[in-house]
C-alpha cells in the first residue's frame, strides 16, 4: 500500500463538516445543547468562527440578507510542469497533488476536483497505478472534471496551427480511451494572450467555451467577463475570463473571493470563481473547503458551491435563456497580451519549435506513403512519441522563454528527440521510394533524388555536398537537359580535392520527387564582379538584379538603398530612412512585464564589410559584416537568377547583457496598413510600434507614388513583431523585429537585480536564421506568404543514390492543393488505422475569402473537389479501400452534422507503387561512381 495520508501540508486536526445544504433547506429541531464538561446549555452557533467549523455543525438556512447569486467555486490545482523547477520535479509533484484531490473527496462529500492538461494525468498513469484506478473511479462519479482537452496548457500564440489541432488530438483521445469522458471547456489559464483562430479549433475539438486569465481588464480593451469569442470563419466559444486569479493561498478563501467580485461583471449574476493552491502544484486545501462552507452557511457572498466549469457553463446558458445569450457580447479579434517580452525571450526553444514542427509534419506525409504505396507500417507510435515532445515544450512557461535555464537543456533534448523520429522516418521513406525509381546505369554519373514535402510544385536552390570529383561537376535532369548550377563552398576543408558542392535548381512536382545527376566538369564558372553572365542575374559589390528585382546595398550603411519591384515600377525603399539595426539597453524582466513596445531609438551596428561572396548564373551572394561593442553580425543577400524575393542568411553572435537587437526594414510606403500571421491564418494589427505575437510573417502595404505596394518579411525563427508608423521628420514606416533579447533567466519583476549577483543571461553566444524580403503590389494575398514561409521552414532534401531499375518513373507527384488560396496543411494516416491507415487531408482557406478547392490525390487515384468558407479550416477522411470521402473533426472521429459547403469526388490515375522485387542487376552494383577513376589514388580491380 503506498497510499499517502490525508494530511495536506497546511494545518492537522481537522473534523471534515457536513455539505451545506440548499438555500431553502429547514435546519433540523435541536434539543437545547450542553456542554460536555459542565452541563450547563450552550447557545447555537451563528456566524461559524474563523478557522475550521466546529465538528458536527447542522447547516442553517441563509439569511434573507444573503445576495441573490450562486458561486461557482472551482476547485482546481495550476500545475506548471516546469518553470522555476525541471520537468522531473513537476512529474513528482502531479503525483502528490493528484493524491490530495482524492483525499479531498474523501473528506468533503461536495468536493469537485477539476483537472486539465492531459500530460499530467500520463505521468501517474505510468507512475502511480493505484492513483490512477482512484482517479478514473472519481471521473466515473462526476467528482473528477475532465477540462482543457489539451496535452498542457500551451503559449497559444507562437505554436503553429497544426500544433493547436494536435494538442486537442492527443489530449481529447486520450481522455476518452482512459475515462470514456472528452473535455467540452477549454481552458487555459495561464498563458499570456490567445490567437484568434482558437475558437474554430475549440470547436473542432468538440469544445464548446472557454475559459482563461490574460489578458487582464487593464491590459486589454475587452471589459466583460463573460462573452462570445468569435473566430474569422464564424465559429464562436462561450468564453469566461476568470476573475482575479487562478488560484489562491492555502487558507480562508475570502481574500479570493473579495478581489474576484472586484472584477467582476455582476449583471451576470451566476459567476465562477477558481481557488485551490497552484503554481508548484498542491491544489483545494481542507482550510479552502471549509471555509467555503461556512462562508455559504452565512450568505457572506450569495450561495457558494463547489462546482466545475462545464456545470457553471450549462446553468449560466439555462439561466440566461437563448435571448440572454444572444445579448452577449461578441469579441471579434485576438486576446492579447500580458507579457510582450516573451515572443523574443530564448531564441533557441523558438528555432527549435520551428524546426521540430516542421519536421514531424513531413515525416506525416512521406509516412503515409510509405505505408499506402510501398508496404511500410505508418509509424503512428513513434510519430505520437515525437509529437507528445513537441507539445510539451510548448508549455507556457518553456516556448515563452520564461523558465530557468536547465529547463531548455531539458527541452533542446526532448525536440532533438521529435526531430530524430522524424529524420529516420523520412529517410526510411526516401531509401523505400528511391529504390523503386528506375535509374539506368549512366557511367560517369550520379544520380540524385529531390524530394519535396509541401502538396504544392516548389522551385528550390538545393546545396548539394559531392566526392570524387575533382574537376568538378554539372548538374543534368533524367532527360539530359543541364540544369542551371553552380559551384559553392563546401562544408568540407581538407585536402581531399575531390570533395566540393554545387548548388542547382530544382524545379519539384507536389509532394513528391525528381531524378536528377550530377557529371564530370566544372560548373559554369563565376563571372567578374559587374559582367553580365550568360542568364539574367548581374552582381556587383553593390548590386544584386534579375529581371524582376533590383537590390542595391549602401556600402556605408550595409542596408538596401534600393528594392525595385520591375513588375510593378515600384521601388520599396527609395527615399526610406531608419536604420536596419538598433541595440538598446534592456533592463525588463524575462517577461517584458508592462513593456507595449521595443521599438526605442537604438546603436546601429556598424558595418566592417561588404563583400559579393557569389555571382554564377543561378544565384548571387552579398556578404554585410557588422559589429557593435562584443557582438557581430553576417547577413547574406541571396538573389536567384528568377527570384521574386531576397533571401537572407543571418549569423548573429550575440555578447551582451541586458540588451536587444532590433532588425529593422524601413519602407517608403505612405498610410500603412500592418498584418501578421497567426495560426491557421492573418490578422490587422495598429501600426503603432507596438510588440505583437506573430507566426513566420508580418507586411506592411500602402501606397507609394500613387500605386498600391508592399513589403513582407518571412523569417524561419522569430515571433516578435512590431510595424512603426515612423515619424514625418525622421524614420519612414518600418517593420521590426525583435531578434534578440538577453535578460537574466526567470528575472520576475518587482524582483532587483543584486548589482554584486552573478547571473546567467540569455541568448549568449551564436545563433543562425534566416528571412525572406518579399515586394509585392500592395496585396499581401498576392504574395503567397503562407506557402513561402511553409518552405523557408522546410527545405526540399536531395540524396545521392544508386542505379538500379524500378516501377517508378523519374518523377513523381503524390498529391496537390494547386498551390492557390486554400492550402493542405496536413496529410497523415488516420489514427485509428494499422499498417496502413486511412488518409487525414486538412485544409484551410488561408485569405478570408471563400474558395473552391481541388486536392488531387494520385497516391489513391482520387480527386476532392471542395467548398470553403472565409478562413475555413476542413479535415477529410479518405478510405485506401476506395470507400466514400468524408469529412471529420479535429480528433478525427466523423462530423454529428455536415460541415456546410459541398465535397465531391472523381477518378485520376494512380500513382504507381513498389512492392515488387528491386533488387538492381549486377553491372550497376558495380557502377563507376561519377569520375571515380580520375580520382588521385585510387584503382578499380580489373576484371573482377
Amino acid at each position: 500500500m503506498t497510499e499517502p495520508d490525508h494530511r495536506d501540508g497546511t494545518r492537522t486536526g481537522t473534523t471534515p463538516s457536513a455539505p451545506p445544504s440548499g438555500p431553502t433547506a429547514q435546519p433540523p429541531r435541536q434539543r437545547p445543547a450542553a456542554d460536555a464538561t459542565t452541563g450547563r446549555p450552550t447557545a447555537p452557533v451563528a456566524n461559524a468562527p474563523s478557522g475550521d467549523q466546529p465538528p458536527g455543525l447542522h447547516p442553517a438556512r441563509r439569511p434573507a440578507a444573503t445576495p441573490q447569486r450562486t458561486l461557482h467555486m472551482i476547485g482546481n490545482a495550476h500545475l506548471d510542469p516546469v518553470w522555476l523547477w525541471p520537468w522531473q520535479e513537476g512529474y513528482q509533484e502531479t503525483r502528490a497533488t493528484f493524491w490530495s484531490a482524492i483525499h479531498r473527496m474523501e473528506e468533503y462529500p461536495d468536493f469537485v476536483f477539476t483537472c486539465n492538461q492531459v500530460v499530467l494525468l500520463s505521468w501517474v498513469e505510468e507512475s502511480d497505478p493505484e492513483l490512477f484506478a482512484r482517479i478514473r473511479e472519481r471521473v466515473a462519479e462526476g467528482r473528477w472534471q475532465m477540462v482543457g482537452g489539451w496535452w498542457v496548457e500551451p503559449d497559444c500564440n507562437m505554436p503553429s496551427g497544426e500544433s493547436f489541432v494536435r494538442q486537442g488530438l492527443y489530449g481529447q483521445r486520450y481522455l476518452k480511451e482512459k475515462f470514456g469522458v472528452t473535455a467540452t471547456v477549454g481552458m487555459n489559464v495561464d498563458p499570456f494572450g490567445h490567437n484568434g483562430m482558437l475558437p474554430q479549433i475549440l470547436r473542432g475539438q468538440g469544445m464548446h467555451a472557454y475559459c482563461f486569465l490574460r489578458p487582464g481588464p487593464h491590459e486589454s480593451n475587452l471589459t466583460g467577463t463573460a462573452f462570445w469569442w468569435e473566430s474569422p470563419d464564424g465559429s464562436r466559444v462561450l468564453a469566461y475570463r476568470i476573475p482575479f486569479e487562478y488560484c489562491s493561498p492555502p487558507g480562508d478563501v475570502a481574500g479570493q473571493t473579495d478581489k474576484s467580485l472586484g472584477v467582476l461583471d455582476h449583471g451576470l449574476g451566476d459567476m465562477m470563481i477558481y481557488f485551490g493552491v497552484g503554481n508548484h502544484g498542491g491544489g483545494p486545501t481542507r482550510a479552502n473547503i471549509e471555509s467555503i462552507h461556512r462562508y455559504d452557511r452565512m450568505g457572506s457572498f450569495g450561495r457558494m458551491v463547489i462546482s466545475s466549469p462545464a456545470r457553471y457553463f450549462d446553468e449560466f446558458a439555462k439561466n440566461q435563456g437563448e435571448e440572454g445569450l444572444a445579448k452577449l457580447p461578441v469579441w471579434r479579434d485576438d486576446l492579447q497580451m500580458h507579457a510582450p517580452g516573451c515572443y523574443s525571450a530564448h531564441s533557441g526553444i523558438k528555432l527549435w519549435q520551428r524546426r521540430a514542427q516542421a519536421a514531424i509534419l513531413s515525416a506525416e506525409r512521406w509516412a503515409v506513403l510509405g505505408s499506402t504505396l510501398f508496404g511500410l507500417d505508418y509509424p503512428t507510435d513513434d510519430l505520437g512519441r515525437a509529437w507528445r515532445q513537441i507539445l510539451f515544450n510548448q508549455f507556457h512557461d518553456v516556448l515563452p522563454g520564461s523558465a530557468i535555464e536547465s529547463a531548455y537543456d531539458d527541452a533542446r533534448d526532448q525536440l532533438g528527440e521529435a526531430v530524430a523520429v522524424a529524420k529516420r522516418i523520412i529517410t526510411r521513406t526516401h531509401n523505400v521510394i528511391a529504390r523503386h525509381v528506375d535509374i539506368p546505369l549512366v557511367e560517369g554519373t550520379q544520380p540524385v533524388l529531390v524530394f519535396n514535402p509541401h502538396p504544392w510544385p516548389v522551385t528550390a536552390q538545393v546545396e548539394l555536398q559531392y566526392g570524387t570529383q575533382p574537376t568538378g561537376v554539372h548538374v543534368v535532369d533524367a532527360d539530359d537537359r543541364v540544369t542551371l548550377a553552380q559551384r559553392t563552398q563546401s562544408v568540407a576543408t581538407t585536402d581531399d580535392k575531390g570533395r566540393g558542392a554545387t548548388v542547382f535548381e530544382a524545379v519539384l512536382p507536389p509532394l513528391g520527387y525528381r531524378l536528377y545527376r550530377l557529371r564530370s566538369g566544372a560548373a559554369p564558372a563565376y563571372t567578374r564582379a559587374g559582367e553580365r553572365p550568360a542568364g539574367n542575374l548581374r552582381a556587383t559589390d553593390t548590386v544584386l538584379e534579375n529581371d524582376l528585382l533590383r537590390v542595391e546595398i549602401d556600402p556605408e550603411t550595409g542596408w538596401l538603398r534600393g528594392l525595385l519591384d520591375k513588375r510593378t515600377g515600384v521601388d520599396l525603399v527609395a527615399g526610406a530612412r531608419g536604420e536596419h539595426t538598433q541595440i538598446c539597453q534592456d533592463p525588463t524582466d524575462t517577461w517584458g512585464h508592462r513593456v507595449v513596445s521595443y521599438r526605442w531609438p537604438g546603436a546601429p551596428m556598424r558595418t566592417s564589410r561588404v563583400t559579393l561572396r557569389e555571382a554564377g548564373p543561378l544565384r548571387a551572394r552579398l556578404r554585410v559584416e557588422r559589429a557593435w561593442n562584443r557582438s557581430t553580425m553576417v547577413e547574406e543577400f541571396i538573389l536567384g537568377h528568377r527570384d521574386d524575393h531576397v533571401e537572407v542568411r543571418v549569423t548573429l553572435d550575440w555578447r551582451e547583457q541586458a540588451h536587444l537587437l532590433k532588425l529593422c526594414f524601413p519602407t517608403a510606403v505612405s498610410d500603412p496598413v500592418a498584418t501578421y500571421e497567426i495560426p491557421f491564418g492573418s490578422i490587422g494589427q495598429p501600426v503603432d510600434g507596438g510588440e505583437n505575437p506573430a507566426q513566420s510573417w508580418v507586411d506592411v502595404s500602402g501606397t507609394l507614388d500613387g500605386r498600391s505596394a508592399g513589403l513582407a518579411v518571412v523569417n524561419n525563427a522569430k515571433h516578435g513583431y512590431d510595424v512603426s508608423p515612423g515619424d514625418p521628420d525622421g524614420d519612414t514606416p518600418s517593420i521590426g523585429i525583435t531578434a534578440v533579447r538577453s535578460p537574466v533567466y526567470s528575472w520576475h519583476d518587482p524582483r532587483q537585480l543584486d548589482p554584486d549577483g552573478f547571473y546567467s543571461y540569455q541568448d549568449q553566444g551564436i545563433q543562425s536564421f534566416r528571412y525572406l524580403l518579399v515586394p509585392h503590389g500592395g496585396d499581401w494575398r498576392q504574395a503567397g506568404l503562407f506557402r513561402r514561409a511553409a518552405e523557408l521552414g522546410a527545405p526540399v532534401r536531395a540524396m545521392l543514390e544508386s542505379f538500379h531499375r524500378g516501377p517508378l518513373p523519374a518523377q513523381q507527384s503524390y498529391l496537390s492543393d494547386g498551390g492557390d488560396q486554400v492550402m493542405v496543411t496536413a496529410v497523415k494516416g488516420h489514427e485509428d488505422g494499422g499498417g496502413a491507415p486511412d488518409l487525414i487531408v486538412r485544409a484551410v482557406e488561408t485569405t478570408g475569402r471563400p474558395a473552391r478547392v481541388r486536392i488531387d490525390l494520385p497516391v489513391l487515384g482520387r480527386v476532392i473537389e471542395a467548398d470553403f468558407g472565409p478562413s475555413q479550416l476542413r479535415t477529410f477522411r479518405v478510405p485506401v479501400d476506395g470507400g466514400a470521402v468524408r469529412e471529420v473533426d479535429l480528433i478525427e472521429w466523423d462530423l454529428a452534422e455536415a460541415s456546410p459547403g459541398s465535397v465531391t469526388e472523381s477518378a485520376i490515375p494512380a500513382a504507381p507503387g513498389g512492392r515488387r522485387s528491386t533488387e538492381p542487376d549486377r553491372e550497376s552494383s558495380d557502377a563507376t561512381m561519377p569520375a571515380e577513376r580520375l580520382a588521385p589514388n585510387q584503382r578499380r580491380r580489373e576484371g573482377g
